[in-house]
């Protein structure tokens, strides 16, 4: 069996599309050749500024001949009917078979597509996959038809096994395929053939060329550990800008150089982000103090001078980028925090809903009304709420959006207000989302909590939901902020009374049940069933997140043991018969039953269980006690499976079976005060 080795080397790929580019690149090649009767053992892609590489082991030589038979239209059948059938199959008339069918005659195709070698079919797949790829921007050039990311230069194309290697034969807007690459556009540009992947990959080693992005990326961040660290610095931890950093270079050769002196005082915030967004440095931090005081340089090349005239051109212009953030820096300290908050009065918010400086008012009337139940503050809650955003009307947040809330804490310490007042303005976004941290101080849960309850209140009044995929307006985050920030600081809130305090004209059930969909969501990424919270959710009045929470983690606790299981077994049986007869005879078998009619020891004892059950679940659900909630509903498990291995429903008596069905009815009702046992699935 053959190997597949296939390189696409174009001029350089943007680093944010070669992860994307070298998946796409494995599954349309291996469904290609799939799809065409070859089979594999092992598939993998990799890419580099100026290549997607494919490696499939294993691949079959040869596709097998298939025959696939396919019944066509009747004999009498319309005469278009009949030519599409030949059209979908290639055949003529004369090649197909007629055969008695229980509608009449019919006929019947057998079509036969002969085996193909390996080489064949890569070919015609490769020359597919390069004219069809999802590039999320491509470009022609010369004369040609075909596009690409960038203009492509060459393809590698070989079949390899013990007997030797051989090239595919294929040409795409004339560039015919081959056994040759090339190595590092500077220290290593000449070409060189290959054999196999082995080969391949070791030779593009000995050309300056690290193949695998976690391979570059990997000695990036080992290299820039190991610098830090002679230095007594310590790295700042990145992924997203690492992965980036190893897709701009296919060599990567790690730098470090130090900021000047009259840049530490900027916030670490900021220099990290002007390096990180201008330039791809890595940050260094000192750990005695934090600050941001030296930065890493990812070279693609090697250099006589170990890399001085890079670092020195780096410098120059990371000095001209941080004189800017200084500029802005010290203009935003000189203007005050209520003269920026001023400014957001005449900056539309959205154009149904009015400013942004009106929106913030409203947030810190919420704000002000939801301290005391948070315990702290309001007056340092409405003041936290209105300084909040006034960094949006900041330079340096014009500069850097990512920056809001930050810098906003910065210019509050700075203008003496109270430190929680600070803190606020930097947690009131948070959280962003499922691993972003949750504020836990009670006057920044305030200010958040008041942030996306005016949010979603009002993007509800004027009815701009989110729908299907498209959500403008991050509702749905909103909403889930408001879950994480309730649950997590076990607020013991009612949601609809909040909602109700939001902006006027929302749907409070529509948005209740918005917010029960975000809770389901939330709850199952933590492995709760969903059926189990809609159980519980449709006892209905369950605006209390944090009590509804322990009424789901107990009840999927208690299903998960065998006497919850089979309790709701009997559940169901009780209510599937209780349904029947009643649309059968009509009527709704609701009153209470009556022991005195019971005529089996099971029966009896079921009526001394529900009374028992029932004795026990209103103290323990009075305490939310869900634990004990559940140990009363445990003790039905026996009396009811006994009732039913014993006793006929219905009996032949009117009288009693009414009674018996009433009783399966309070086992509906004295269950139902705990969950909505029917919505769980058996």
């Amino acid at each position: 069996m053959p190997d597949l080795l296939l390189e696409l080397f174009s001029e350089e790929i943007p680093a944010r599309m070669q992860a994307r580019a070298s998946a796409d690149l494995k599954r349309l090649v291996t469904e290609g050749v799939v799809s065409r009767g070859l089979t594999y053992a092992h598939a993998e892609a990799f890419a580099t500024p100026r290549r997607l590489a494919l490696a499939l082991a294993g691949l079959a030589d040869h596709a097998p001949t298939t025959r696939e038979e396919r019944k066509g239209p009747r004999v009498d059948a319309p005469e278009k009917a009949i030519e599409g059938f030949l059209r979908s199959t290639g055949l003529a008339r004369e090649d197909l078979s007629v055969r008695d069918d229980k509608k009449g005659q019919v006929y019947f195709a057998e079509i036969v597509r002969p085996g193909r070698p390996a080489a064949e079919i890569v070919a015609e797949v490769v020359e597919e996959v390069v004219r069809t790829f999802p590039w999320p921007k491509s470009m022609r050039w010369g004369n040609g038809s075909l596009r690409w990311v960038r203009p492509l230069h060459s393809i590698l194309c070989l079949l390899s096994s013990e007997a030797g290697a051989e090239a595919v034969p294929l040409k795409i807007d004339g560039i015919a395929a081959g056994k040759v690459t090339r190595g590092h556009r500077f220290m290593a540009p000449e070409p060189f053939a290959v054999q196999d992947f082995e080969d391949y990959r070791a030779k593009l080693d000995r050309a300056f060329v690290l193949l695998d992005p976690a391979d570059r990326a990997e000695k990036i961040l080992h290299d820039a550990t190991q610098l830090a660290f002679a230095q007594g610095l310590e790295l700042v931890e990145d992924k997203g800008l690492l992965a980036e950093v190893a897709g701009l270079v296919e060599w990567p050769v790690v730098l470090m150089g130090r900021i000047e002196e009259r840049f530490l005082d900027l916030p670490p915030e900021v220099l990290r982000t002007s390096m990180k967004e201008h330039q791809k440095f890595l940050s260094v931090r000192d750990p005695k103090d934090g600050r941001i005081v030296a930065y890493v340089v990812v070279a693609n090349r090697d250099t006589h001078d170990n890399g001085a005239t890079i670092l020195a051109g780096n410098a120059r212009v990371l000095a001209a980028r941080l004189s800017d953030a200084v500029f802005f820096w010290e203009n935003d300290l000189r203007t005050p925090l209520a003269a920026m908050t001023e400014k957001l009065g005449h900056v539309t918010f959205h154009n149904k809903l009015g400013t942004q400086g009106e929106q913030i008012k409203r947030i810190a009337e919420l704000a002000r009304d939801l301290a005391p139940k948070l315990g702290t503050d309001p007056d340092l809650a409405e003041r936290a709420a209105l300084l909040a955003k006034a960094d949006l009307a900041s330079e340096m947040v014009y500069e850097f959006p990512e920056l809001q809330g930050v810098m906003g804490r910065y210019y509050a310490l700075r203008a003496g207000e109270d430190a929680g007042v600070a803190e606020a303005a930097a947690e009131h976004y948070s959280p962003l989302g499922p691993s972003d941290a949750t504020p836990r101080a009670p006057l920044s849960v305030a200010v958040a909590l008041a942030d996306k309850i005016d949010r979603l209140t009002a993007f509800w009044a004027i009815d701009e939901k989110p729908t299907g995929s498209r959500d403008p307006f991050a509702l749905r985050r909103a909403a889930l902020g408001v879950i994480r920030l309730v649950l997590e600081n076990g607020l013991r809130l009612r949601l609809s009374e909040l909602l109700a305090q939001g902006y006027p004209g929302a749907e409070p059930e529509d948005l209740m049940s918005f917010f029960a969909d975000r809770l389901a969501v939330h709850l199952r990424d933590q492995g709760v069933r969903h059926d189990v919270i809609r159980a519980c959710f449709e006892l209905g009045g369950q605006d209390d997140l944090v009590l509804l929470v322990a009424r789901v983690e107990a009840l999927q606790t208690f299903l998960g043991s065998e006497d919850g299981a089979n309790l709701l077994a009997g559940y169901k049986r009780a209510v599937n018969i209780l349904e029947q007869e009643e649309r059968k005879d009509g009527v709704e078998y609701s009153l209470d039953p009556h022991v005195e009619l019971a005529e089996t020891e099971a029966e009896r004892a079921l009526f001394t269980a529900l009374d028992d059950a029932t004795r026990q679940l209103a103290p323990a659900l009075a305490a939310e006690d869900f634990g004990a909630a559940m140990a009363g509903l445990a003790g039905l498990r026996a009396p009811i499976d006994a009732f039913f291995e014993t006793t006929v429903v219905n009996s032949d008596k009117p009288l009693v079976r009414r009674n018996r069905l009433c009783l399966l009815n309070r086992i509906r009702k004295v269950m139902n005060q705990v969950a909505i046992f029917s919505v769980i699935e058996g």
